[in-house]
């Protein structure tokens, strides 16, 4: 009786079927690449360079009425306006911490309507949620946000588009501060980022523990005089995304 040392009839049928849907799946998750340090290196406006004697400081995953609020008083005691890149979900339960960011000259941008992981394309959705959430922050500030930055950094090629059709340019980070984990203190969150820290850099913090380890913000807020001190010292102007030179498209 003959035998076969190759794929059986029915193997080579399904590979042939399932090839339109890795290529679909290869195509929607290339772009997220850009979520490791040395691919956003090579791509400097994705990662937030802006001008060298300028650094900016940037907060995700809020508004939380417990824990922004004390970030609003730091940054008023070091005269410092930072950009926040909140969720849609959380602006719509929380009006009043957004108006109060906003009042007090920070600047809000968009990090999705929720935190969730895109692992498959979703395109009409992100679209949606996008618009949505761009929709809710123009609506409480009466300005319509610039900037996006999708939850963990993964820019999927639909998330890029649907930013660019909610009118908001994709912008990510070159330093952080790994302050979401249960172990950062102040000192690893300055460490961390002046570690990845040059001038032109866009730092990465959170201003609440809502997609984080319970209380790390704690860390972050105890870390912030020593970060924004030391870009002073190093003769660096500390501020938000609209004054770092970066290109709005």
């Amino acid at each position: 009786m003959p035998t076969s040392t190759g794929p059986s009839p029915v193997r080579q049928a399904a590979a042939v079927l399932t090839r339109p849907a890795a290529v679909v799946a290869a195509a929607h998750m290339a772009p997220a690449a850009t979520w490791l340090p040395a691919v956003r290196r090579r791509v400097p406006r994705l990662a937030g360079v802006g001008h060298p004697s300028h650094v900016a400081l940037t907060f995700d995953d809020g508004p939380d009425p417990d824990s922004t609020p004390r970030f609003l008083d730091a940054l008023d005691e070091l005269g410092v306006r930072a950009t926040f890149f909140v969720l849609g979900d959380g602006v719509v339960r929380h009006p009043p911490v957004v108006r109060e960011t906003f009042r007090r000259g920070h600047e809000l941008a968009v990090h999705g309507w929720s935190h969730r992981r895109p692992w498959l394309p979703v395109p009409a959705d992100d679209v949606r949620a996008l618009q949505r959430a761009a929709a809710v922050v123009g609506e409480l500030t009466g300005r319509r946000p610039r900037w996006y930055r999708p939850p963990y950094g993964i820019l999927t090629s639909e998330r890029w588009a649907a930013a660019r059709a909610a009118g908001m340019r994709p912008v990510l980070w070159t330093a952080w501060g790994r302050d979401w984990t249960a172990g950062a203190t102040a000192a690893s969150v300055r460490s961390a980022v002046a570690a990845g820290l040059r001038g032109g850099g866009t730092v990465l913090l959170h201003d609440t523990d809502r997609m984080s380890a319970p209380d790390c913000w704690r860390a972050t807020l105890d870390a912030l005089p020593g970060i924004v001190n030391g870009c002073r010292r190093a003769g660096l102007a500390v501020g938000p995304l609209a004054e770092h030179g970066v290109p709005r498209r």
